[in-house]
């Protein structure tokens, strides 16, 4: 059994609901990510499931410095505030140096720490000590025992709100692979595992100066892991993935997402 992590209404872990944490992989405009939300939640509130609306404002980690990265952190946060305050949702977002951690924390429910970003120390701390919820992202080069000296670091904070996300591991030259048995090892550590499907069927730098995905997998990837044990889905959806100017390869058209919510919550409901 894993520690009950409370982010608003929305209860993680604990044997409680899954949970979605979903949303377009950068802020594209204020309208787009608006509808996003909007219709992101009229999908889970009908298929019954807990709702994270999540995107980020900056996406300081590409591998091209020609990539799209988001409006910055001022005009995002504003943007997440308006999603957060009008449709009343939770919201996730990740930061990536210390200087974003004092804005980020007036808006964000949770702060997510990237998985690339995983070890930086001070970063961790930074965010633990804002006593918000904190989503680790485990590093796609890392063993899933590796995460646990990480918890310390976000505990030695004071905060036991954190969350662990399983988003696949390294398998040679631009491939991931998930082992689903990362979950329960995670979760053998007390705190709720959530797995990113999205991201774990991507292609890092696999076309270039960008990365590739192959979203015809997230369906099936998301299936094992519900009746895996996780305690809820990481997903990135696009109204039209195919023309989103970041890591569309990867995203699931919003199209298909409520035949897979309908899918996880039979399995679900057997275990």
């Amino acid at each position: 059994m894993t520690r009950e992590i409370k982010v608003g209404k929305v209860k993680v872990g604990n044997k409680n609901p899954l949970v979605l944490i979903a949303g377009p992989c950068v802020i594209e405009s204020e309208a787009f990510t608006m509808s996003m939300a909007k219709k992101l939640k009229s999908v889970t509130e009908a298929a019954g499931i807990p709702f994270i609306f999540k995107s980020s404002y900056d996406k300081a980690n590409r591998l091209s410095g020609d990539s799209f990265r988001g409006p910055g952190i001022k005009k995002g946060l504003e943007i997440l505030a308006k999603v957060k305050s009008k449709m009343g949702l939770p919201i996730l977002s990740d930061v990536h140096n210390l200087g974003e951690i004092d804005l980020a924390k007036k808006v964000l429910d949770i702060i997510q720490i990237p998985a690339f970003l995983c070890r930086q120390t001070d970063l961790v701390i930074a965010a633990a000590k804002t006593g918000k919820a904190v989503n680790i992202k485990k590093g796609q080069f890392l063993a899933p025992w590796d995460i646990q000296p990480i918890i310390k670091k976000a505990e030695s904070a004071g905060n036991k709100s954190i969350i662990l996300t399983e988003r696949g591991y390294s398998f040679g030259y631009n491939n991931l692979v998930t082992d689903f048995r990362s979950i329960g090892i995670m979760r053998e550590f007390g705190y709720p595992v959530i797995y990113d499907a999205t991201h774990s069927i991507q292609l890092p730098g696999g076309k270039g100066g960008c990365s590739g995905g192959q979203r015809e997998f997230v369906a099936g990837l998301s299936r094992a892991a519900v009746a895996f044990g996780c305690d809820g889905l990481f997903l990135e959806v696009h109204s039209d993935p195919d023309s989103a100017p970041c890591d569309g390869p990867n995203m699931i058209d919003l199209k298909i997402l409520e035949s897979l919510l309908r899918q996880i919550k039979r399995i679900e409901g057997v275990l």
